[in-house]
């Protein structure tokens, strides 16, 4: 039976955009009517609606009307065959619509400047988010899910072309390889026309993000993990009715995740430039305000875009998860360099207080040089164990760092292996392992990159110069709750008081072991009370954060025990002593999987947290040399898998690969 057309929703999300678009332009677009200077008298209102410079924004939300319209039409509409048959413009109509919205929107903005941003953002991006969630809220075929709203969209949308048949392992190899080398280079390509007094909003979640500040590569995977969190929240909370199990449903299911990740984009970004990531005045010179930031907000969009293709270039030609190979590389190069950099802290010679940065030439010049008083009076042992400015890379960072190693490595090689035996062929016996570890560290990357966008938009809300203003959640709007949810002193990153503050990472023992010991405030001037409840609370945060995201991370990559029993049956291989059913194999695995998920994910949670409470050598932050380690050990392992598989073609079909 096909369902009927949301209304209730429909109403809300127009009420939404459109009041967003008249919130934005609310001064311009209700001014006093001016005085006629020749006059004296009030213009007439037929002078004053022919006034472009007053109706303006008018004009441009009565265009946003049929773009809305038009995004709703060709999501949810197929052309008929005899416009597809039409040479060169047929099957290319919609797309050369919406390219012809956009160039308006451009030629606009160049005869307007200061209309740049309100075009680009407020109509083209704006508007194509809200004609998407109409297009679904309007759908009314009799599939499981409104999603199914975007289909047409889903098919046509581009996306690297998935292999034929079996790929060499050779050529994953090189291709994984090549990845990298790109990878590394986007890092080091810095945004042209970027001033350098700017703010980097993710800087303390930048081995979890893989991105380097002021380079093409600012927001990292972050639109990535943040899509993929979006639609697991959705998934998981059933807000999405899609059967992961069902392959329609999961292409549609990926599919929409692409499309969201396009989206977050530019979301990601925009907010960032229009507040923080500010334009040279060079280039403000040159090309006005509206577009110096449109050509930042660009470079931002092609970098992210390059890092999405490469990732999905690595999973379907190379080896692993490219968004696992570019966190790995990042925090590997952190950790490097923070272990055996011999480049002082700060500039120029050598000196007790600026020692190599590395903490294993620091170690040896701090003790080669300084003699026993001088380390007792200025505090070296100390400086040297625990660390301070002078000294960032400190011993118990370093111990740290082993210490996570051991114990990742420890984790990912415990596994319980369930008995298998060959229905027909007699004799022949197998294992399917159960990891300790069984969802890998998937869940630590979502719950952080969770983290990371909540510090991202309170600190939005708090210093923003529109954002700031929206009521209940802007610091300047009316009702303002924007103290609790986060506050931020003038020019940091790091939240100082309210939610985000208690939510946010703690990063080493300074922020809490030296205050406690002491028996003095923190740098922000907490009492020591509130120092034990933000520790207590990041620990919760990400433990519990990891374990629901596990769960969701299992169901959505065929990991469940419903899943795993399939392959099992499809191998011909069952459990001795039971029925050859996959029903029964089912009902043994939940006994096994679903308990053992959970664990994994309040381990790694439980294991990160710890990791950020002592602290890392080169800032890599526990979270990221715990995914770090995790992903060397899955890789060398998934390297092995490709071999065996290149030497024993059967075995690929029990892995499920082509």
């Amino acid at each position: 039976m096909s369902r009927r057309a949301n209304v209730p929703a429909i109403l809300i999300i127009s009420a939404i955009y459109w009041g967003a678009l008249l919130y934005w332009k609310w001064d311009a677009l209700f001014p006093d009517r001016p005085i006629d200077t020749a006059t004296g008298q009030l213009v007439s209102w037929g002078e004053f609606f022919m006034d472009y410079s007053l109706m303006a924004p008018f004009y441009a939300i009565l265009v946003s009307i049929p773009y809305v319209g038009f995004i709703i039409w060709g999501t949810s509409t197929d052309l008929s065959d005899q416009v597809k048959e039409i040479k060169f413009v047929g099957r290319a109509l919609k797309p050369m619509i919406w390219v012809s919205f956009f160039i308006a929107a451009v030629i606009w903005g160049l005869y307007d400047s200061s209309m740049v941003g309100f075009l680009l953002v407020g109509i083209i991006l704006m508007g194509l988010m809200a004609g998407l969630c109409l297009a679904c809220l309007l759908y009314t075929g009799d599939e499981s899910s409104r999603l199914y709203g975007l289909k047409r969209l889903v098919d046509v949308y581009p996306s690297i072309t998935k292999p034929e048949g079996h790929v060499r392992f050779n050529s994953k190899l090189w291709t994984t390889t090549f990845v990298l080398i790109i990878y590394f280079a986007m890092t080091n390509v810095m945004i042209w026309g970027l001033s350098e007094a700017t703010i980097d909003v993710f800087s303390s979640f930048r081995a979890i993000m893989a991105g380097a500040s002021g380079s093409i590569m600012h927001l990292g995977i972050g639109p990535i993990v943040t899509g993929s969190i979006i639609m697991q929240l959705f998934a998981g909370a059933k807000i999405i009715k899609l059967d992961l199990g069902d392959s329609d449903d999961k292409q549609l299911y990926q599919g929409v995740q692409k499309i969201l990740v396009l989206i977050m984009i530019p979301v990601e970004s925009i907010p960032q430039v229009y507040g923080f990531l500010d334009a040279s005045p060079a280039l403000v010179s040159d090309f006005g305000q509206g577009w110096a930031n449109a050509i930042i907000v660009s470079q931002l969009f092609i970098g992210s875009l390059l890092v999405f293709l490469l990732d999905e270039l690595v999973s379907k030609w190379g080896i692993g998860s490219g968004i696992s190979l570019f966190i790995a590389a990042g925090v590997a190069q952190s950790t490097f360099v923070g272990t055996l950099s011999p480049l002082s802290v700060n500039p120029g010679a050598y000196a007790l207080q600026n020692p190599p940065a590395g903490t294993l030439p620091m170690i040896f010049y701090t003790l080669r040089t300084a003699t026993f008083s001088e380390m007792v009076s200025a505090n070296g042992f100390e400086s040297i164990l625990l660390g301070d400015a002078a000294h960032p890379n400190a011993v118990v960072a370093l111990f740290s760092s082993v210490v996570v190693f051991l114990v990742v490595a420890y984790a990912e090689s415990s596994k319980l292996e369930l008995p298998l035996t060959h229905g027909k062929v007699r004799g022949h016996r197998g294992q399917y392992p159960i990891r300790l570890v069984y969802a890998s560290n998937i869940p630590v990357i979502l719950m952080a990159a969770l983290l990371a966008n909540l510090n991202m938009f309170t600190l939005l809300f708090w210093s923003h110069p529109t954002m700031s203003t929206v009521p209940i959640l802007g610091s300047q709007g009316a009702w303002s709750i924007a103290p609790y949810l986060g506050s931020y002193d003038v020019g940091q990153t790091q939240a100082t008081d309210g939610f985000a503050w208690y939510a946010s990472m703690v990063n080493g023992v300074g922020d809490w072991l030296m205050p406690l010991l002491n028996q003095s405030p923190d740098p922000y001037g907490h009492n020591l009370w509130q120092v034990v409840l933000h520790v207590i609370t990041y620990v919760t945060f990400m433990t519990l954060g990891s374990m629901m995201f596990a769960k969701f991370w299992i169901e959505t990559t065929n990991m469940g025990a419903k899943d795993v029993a399939k392959q099992i049956e499809n191998t011909g291989m069952q459990i001795p002593g039971f029925r050859k059913n996959p029903k029964v194999l089912e009902r043994i695995l939940m006994r096994y999987i679903p308990p053992v998920t959970l664990f994994s994910g309040a381990f790694v949670g439980l294991l990160a947290a710890g990791a950020d409470l002592l602290g890392t050598v080169g800032n890599a932050t526990g979270t990221g040399l715990l995914l770090a380690v995790g992903i060397i050990l899955r890789t060398y392992e998934q390297i092995q898998k490709e071999q065996a598989m290149e030497m024993h073609p059967v075995l690929r079909e029990f892995f499920g690969a082509e």
